[in-house]
C-alpha cells in the first residue's frame, strides 16, 4: 500500500493540469452584481461560524459576519484586509478580543486602549448592543476616517464616559440611545463636537438637559424621542441660538406638558422636519400653533388619536409640503381640515378608519403623493380627486373598493403609479376610460376579478408595468414594460404554436412573469413569446413544464434573464444546446429543482456572456469540464443538495472549485457525495483528488522501458541459459506425461525386463553385442524402438510406453541423443510417483563397451538399480552429465558417493541389504572399472525376475 501511495505521489508530481479560472468561500457570497478589480462585499451572515472565516478577499471593502456563533476575535483574523471600511460582526457570542474589533450584540465590556489599533480606514463602528461601562482614553485616537458610531443599548450612564469617542476628528453621527443617562450636561463634554451632524439620545431617562456651551456647533439632527417619561425638571438652554442649526428634530413619545413644549419649541427656530408621535399631555391643536413656525416644512403626528380633523387644526401649518397622519383612528374629516395646505405636497393618512374621502382633498392643488390605503373606503365619487392635476403616486390598496367610475381618474392626468391591489373589485370595465394617460405602473393584485373586457387599458399609452395575478387581455397596451401574470389558472395542452400569440402587441415588454400558474402551464407553445423582441427578463418557474420547444426563445433575442425553477426536467432532451443559441446574450439562469441529471446541454449552448449560473437540489452527479469551459464570463455557480458521486470524474471539478479565484462556487464545502455509499454524506471538497491525476507521457515510458528491459532479460536468457530452458521443457512435458500413466494405468505388471534407450551412432554395437548377450545368453526381455516401437505412434509417447512398460532402463548417453536425455526425466518421475522411497538409479561411465556384455553388467541391470545410464567413452566431460547429476539429486533421484568415501558407500549398502528402509546410495565414478563394479555386485544378493529361476553368476 505505501509503495503505491508513493508511486500515485510521483505520478501525481509529473502532472501538468490547466485550469479554468474559478472559486469557493467557505459557507461566505460575494454580493452581486461585483468587479473582482474593485471593491467587494462578502455576506457571511446565519452560518454557524465559531470563528471568523478564512481565507477571505483582500480587496473586501464591506464584510458581513453577523448572526453566527463567533466567541472571540483573534489577532490576524484580519491582518490581509486593509481595504476593509464596513464590518458586521453584530448578533454573535464574542466575549472577549484578542485584536481590533468590537461590534454589536455581543458581551463587550470595555473599549481598550489597543482595541482599534490598526483601522485607520475605518468609517462605521457599531458597538451597540454591548455591556459596555467604560471606554479607555485614546481607544479612538487612531480612527481618522471614523464617521459614524453606534453604541446604543450598552450600560455607559454617564456622557462624561464618552471622552475618548470625541477624539475621532471626523466624527459626523453618535448614537447613543438607551444608555440609562439620566444627566446630559455641556459641562461633561470638554470640547465641542465641531463635524457633529447627527446625534441619537433617545430611550434614555434624561431629567436634566443643560448647554451652558455651544458644543454642537454644526447638529442637524436630534432625536431625543422617549426620553421624558415625566416632567422635566431641568431644561436649560443658556443661547437659544445654540441649536439653530438643527434642522430634523425627533420628540416622539415623551410626556410633556403644554408649557414646557413651548418652553422647548424656542430652542428650535430652524427646524424643517419634525416628529411628535404619540405625545401625551396636551392637544395637538394647541401644540402646532407654536410648533408650526416659518420653518417647518414636515411633521409626523402618527398615533396621536386624531379621530377628527377639525376646521382648524392645520391653521398655523400653512407652509407644510409633508403631512403624516398614519395610525391614529381619523374616521372623519371635513372639507376644510386641509384649506390652509396649499402647499402640500404629500400626505399619509394611511391606517385609520375612512369610509368615504367627501370632496376633502380638493383644495391641495399641489399634492404630489397620496397614501389613503389601509381603511376602509367603499366608493369613490368623481369628485374625490377632482383638481390633484399634480398627483404622482396614488395608494388606495387594501380597501374596500368594489367598482371604480371611469370618472374618478378623468383628472389626474400627470398620475405615474396607481396601487389598487387587495380590493374588492370585480371588474374594471370603465374604469380606465380616461386615462390615466401617463401612467406607467398598474397593481390590481389580488383583486375578484372575473372578467377583464378587451380594451380595458387601451387610454393606458404610458403604462410600463402591470401586475395582475388573474385573467388578462393585453390589447391596447403596446408600451408596457412589465407585466406579471402569475398565480393564475393559464394552461396550455400542447406546443403547438398559437393562431394569436398572447404578447404579439407587446413589443416594448421587458418583464414578463407568468410563473406559478396554479394548474401548471405544462406546455409552452413554440411562438408564445411572439412579439417580445424586447424581453428581457423571463420567469417561467414552478410550471409543471417536462421540456421547452427549441424555438421557443427565437423570438427573445434580447432575453438577459431566465428563471426556469421547481420544473420537471429530468428527462435528458428536456433542454438543448439548440434552444439557447438564440439568446446568447443571456446573463443569468435559474435552474433549481428541476430534477435535472447533467448540464451538458450548455456545451454548444454559445452562451458566452452568462454570469450566473443556479442550478441547487437537482439530480447532477457529475460536472463535466466542457461545461464550466464552454461559459468563460461565470462569476457565480450555485450547485446546492445535488447528488454528487466523489470518484474520479469529479476530481476536475473539486480541483477547479477550490484552487482559482474568478467563479464563485457557492457554499462548496456543504456539497455532499452521495456515491458511492461509503462516502455518503461526506464532504464533496474534502475528497482526495491526487491520485486521480494521471500523467500519460510518464505511463508510456515506463511501459516501453519495461518491454526494452524485458527483451534484454530474454536475450540474456536465450543466449546464455539456452540449454537449461530446454532441459526445463523436457523435463515439464515428463512431468505431464508421468500424470497422465497414473491415470489410464495402475497395473505393476512389466511387457519388457528392460528398455534400451539409444543413439543412431550405437545402434550397431547394440545389435550386434548388446542384444545377443542380454536376450540371448541371459534371457531377458528387451524393448528396442527400432523392433518394439508401434509404428505411427508419436516418438514421445513410443517413449513413455516403453518406460512405463519395463522392469528397467538403460540409458546408452551420447552428446547427440536427446530422446535418451528425455527418457531419464520420465523414468524418475515413474518410480518417484509409484515408490514410496525416491527411485534408484546406476550411473556408470564405461571406457571399454565390452564391459557392459560381462556378466557383472547384467547382475548390476538386476539388482543394483531401478535404471542404469551407461555414459559411452568422451561423455562424462560433456555438458549433460553435471545437469544429469544435479536434476537428480535435486529429485531424491540419485545420490552420488565418490571412491574417496568408500567405506561410507559400504556401511550404507550393508544397511540396505539388511532391511533399511532408507534409500540405496550409489556412487559416480568417473573412470569406472569392471573391479569396482564387482564389488558392488557382491553387496546385493541376486534375486531372479518374476517368472524366472534365480541364477548365479
Amino acid at each position: 500500500m505505501r509503495q503505491s501511495s508513493t508511486f500515485f505521489f510521483i505520478l501525481n508530481c509529473c502532472v501538468l493540469i490547466t485550469l479554468t479560472d474559478g472559486f469557493s468561500l467557505s459557507n461566505c457570497t460575494i454580493y452581486f452584481p461585483f468587479e473582482y478589480s474593485g471593491h467587494l462585499k462578502v455576506l457571511c451572515s446565519r452560518m454557524s461560524y465559531r470563528k471568523i472565516p478564512s481565507p477571505l478577499p483582500h480587496n473586501t471593502v464591506n464584510l458581513d459576519i453577523s448572526y453566527n456563533a463567533i466567541h472571540q476575535i483573534v489577532e490576524g483574523d484580519f491582518i490581509r484586509l486593509s481595504n476593509l471600511i464596513i464590518l458586521n460582526i453584530s448578533h454573535n457570542r464574542i466575549s472577549e478580543i484578542h485584536s481590533n474589533l468590537n461590534l454589536s450584540n455581543n458581551k463587550i465590556k470595555t473599549v481598550t486602549t489597543k482595541l482599534l489599533n490598526g483601522l485607520a480606514n475605518l468609517s462605521h463602528l457599531r458597538l451597540d448592543s454591548n455591556y459596555l461601562e467604560t471606554t479607555e482614553n485614546q481607544s479612538f485616537a487612531t480612527l481618522s476616517n471614523l464617521r459614524l458610531v453606534n453604541l446604543t443599548n450598552n450600560k455607559l450612564k454617564h456622557i462624561s464616559k464618552l471622552h475618548p469617542v470625541l477624539q475621532a476628528p471626523h466624527l459626523e453621527e453618535l448614537y447613543l440611545g438607551k444608555n440609562g443617562f439620566k444627566v446630559f450636561n455641556s459641562s461633561d463634554i470638554p470640547s465641542a463636537f465641531f463635524g457633529l451632524k447627527k446625534l441619537d439620545l433617545s430611550m434614555n431617562p434624561l431629567t436634566v438637559f443643560k448647554m451652558m456651551e455651544n458644543i454642537f456647533l454644526g447638529l442637524e439632527y436630534l432625536d431625543l424621542s422617549s426620553c421624558f417619561h415625566s416632567n422635566i425638571s431641568d431644561w436649560f438652554i443658556l443661547d437659544k441660538a445654540f441649536l439653530n442649526t438643527v434642522k430634523t428634530l425627533n420628540l416622539s413619545r415623551n410626556h410633556i406638558e403644554e408649557n414646557q413644549l413651548d418652553y422647548i419649541m424656542q430652542s428650535f427656530a430652524s427646524v424643517t422636519w419634525m416628529a411628535l408621535d404619540g405625545l401625551k399631555g396636551f392637544k395637538v391643536d394647541t401644540f402646532l400653533q407654536t410648533a408650526c413656525s416659518s420653518s417647518l416644512r414636515s411633521i409626523h403626528l402618527e398615533d396621536n388619536n386624531l379621530s377628527v380633523l377639525t376646521h382648524r387644526m392645520f391653521r398655523p401649518c400653512a407652509l407644510l409640503n409633508d403631512l403624516h397622519l398614519r395610525n391614529n383612528g381619523v374616521s372623519r374629516m371635513y372639507k376644510s381640515s386641509f384649506k390652509h395646505l396649499v402647499n402640500l405636497t404629500e400626505l399619509q393618512i394611511q391606517k385609520n378608519l375612512l369610509t368615504q374621502l367627501n370632496d376633502t382633498l380638493q383644495v391641495l392643488p399641489n399634492l404630489r403623493v397620496l397614501d389613503l390605503h389601509l381603511n376602509s373606503i367603499g366608493n369613490l365619487d368623481c369628485s374625490d380627486f377632482a383638481n390633484l392635476t399634480q398627483l404622482r403616486q396614488l395608494y388606495l390598496h387594501r380597501n374596500r373598493i368594489v367598482t371604480i367610475k371611469a370618472c374618478v381618474f378623468k383628472d389626474l392626468g400627470n398620475l405615474e403609479e396607481l396601487i389598487l391591489s387587495s380590493n374588492r373589485m370585480l371588474t374594471v370595465r370603465g374604469t380606465f376610460t380616461y386615462g390615466p394617460q401617463n401612467l406607467q405602473y398598474l397593481d390590481l393584485n389580488n383583486n375578484k376579478l372575473s372578467a377583464i373586457q378587451n380594451d380595458s387599458f387601451k387610454a393606458l399609452h404610458s403604462l410600463r408595468t402591470l401586475t395582475l395575478r388573474n385573467r388578462a387581455v393585453f390589447a391596447g397596451t403596446p408600451n408596457i414594460r412589465s407585466l406579471d401574470v402569475c398565480c393564475n389558472y393559464i394552461s396550455y395542452e400542447s406546443q403547438e404554436e398559437l393562431q394569436s400569440p398572447p404578447f404579439i402587441l407587446l413589443s416594448e415588454l421587458r418583464v414578463l412573469k407568468i410563473n406559478s400558474q396554479r394548474r401548471g402551464l405544462n406546455y409552452i407553445p413554440s411562438n408564445f413569446l411572439k412579439g417580445l423582441k424586447n424581453l428581457q427578463v423571463f420567469y417561467a418557474g414552478n410550471l409543471n413544464i417536462e421540456n421547452l420547444h427549441v424555438d421557443t426563445f427565437s423570438y427573445t433575442l434580447n432575453l438577459t434573464f431566465l428563471d426556469l425553477a421547481s420544473n420537471n426536467l429530468a428527462n435528458r432532451n428536456a433542454l438543448t444546446s439548440r434552444l439557447f443559441q438564440p439568446i446568447s446574450g443571456l446573463n443569468k439562469i435559474t435552474l433549481g429543482r428541476t430534477h435535472l441529471k447533467s448540464l451538458d446541454f450548455l456545451v454548444d449552448a454559445n452562451l458566452s456572456s452568462l454570469t450566473i449560473l443556479r442550478a441547487s437540489t437537482n439530480d447532477l452527479e457529475f460536472i463535466n469540464q466542457t461545461v464550466i469551459q464552454s461559459l468563460p464570463q461565470l462569476k457565480v455557480l450555485d450547485l446546492q443538495n445535488n447528488s454528487f458521486t466523489c470518484d474520479c470524474s469529479n476530481a476536475w471539478f473539486i480541483d477547479w472549485a477550490v484552487k482559482n479565484n474568478k467563479t464563485q462556487v457557492l457554499y462548496l464545502n456543504m456539497y455532499e457525495c452521495r456515491y458511492p455509499l461509503s462516502l455518503s454524506g461526506k464532504s464533496l471538497a474534502a475528497f482526495n483528488t491526487e491520485s486521480c491525476n494521471v500523467n500519460y507521457d510518464f505511463i508510456c515510458f515506463v511501459y516501453s522501458s519495461s518491454i526494452v528491459i524485458l527483451t534484454l532479460v530474454i536475450s540474456f536468457i536465450y543466449h546464455f541459459l539456452k540449454w537449461q530452458l530446454v532441459y526445463a521443457y523436457y523435463l515439464f512435458l515428463a512431468f505431464l506425461n508421468d500424470k497422465k500413466r497414473k491415470r489410464t494405468s495402475n497395473h505393476l505388471d512389466f511387457q519388457y525386463d528392460a528398455f534400451i534407450s539409444y543413439s543412431a551412432q550405437e545402434e550397431p554395437w547394440v545389435l550386434e553385442e548388446l542384444v545377443p548377450k542380454l536376450e540371448g545368453q541371459h534371457g531377458l526381455r528387451l524393448c528396442l524402438h527400432h523392433r518394439d516401437f508401434q509404428p505411427g505412434k508419436a516418438i514421445i509417447d513410443n517413449i513413455v510406453d516403453a518406460i512405463y512398460n519395463s522392469r528397467k532402463t538403460v540409458c546408452l548417453i551420447t552428446r547427440s541423443d536427446s530422446w535418451c536425455r528425455w527418457s531419464q526425466r520420465l523414468l524418475c518421475f515413474k518410480h518417484a510417483s509409484r515408490n514410496s522411497r525416491a527411485c534408484e538409479m546406476t550411473t556408470l561411465s564405461i571406457n571399454h563397451k565390452t564391459f557392459i556384455c560381462g556378466s557383472r553388467f547384467y547382475s548390476v541391470l538386476k539388482r543394483l538399480a531401478d535404471c542404469v545410464f551407461v555414459l559411452t567413452s568422451g561423455i562424462t566431460n560433456g555438458f549433460f552429465l553435471p545437469i544429469i547429476i544435479s536434476v537428480y539429486q535435486k529429485w531424491s533421484c540419485v545420490n552420488t558417493l565418490y571412491s574417496s568415501d568408500l567405506l561410507t558407500f559400504e556401511d550404507r549398502c550393508d544397511a540396505h541389504a539388511a532391511g533399511s528402509s532408507a534409500p540405496a546410495r550409489f556412487f559416480w565414478q568417473p573412470r569406472g572399472s569392471p573391479l569396482e563394479l564387482q564389488h558392488i555386485i557382491n553387496h546385493f544378493p541376486l534375486q531372479s525376475l518374476p517368472g524366472r529361476p534365480a541364477q548365479t553368476h
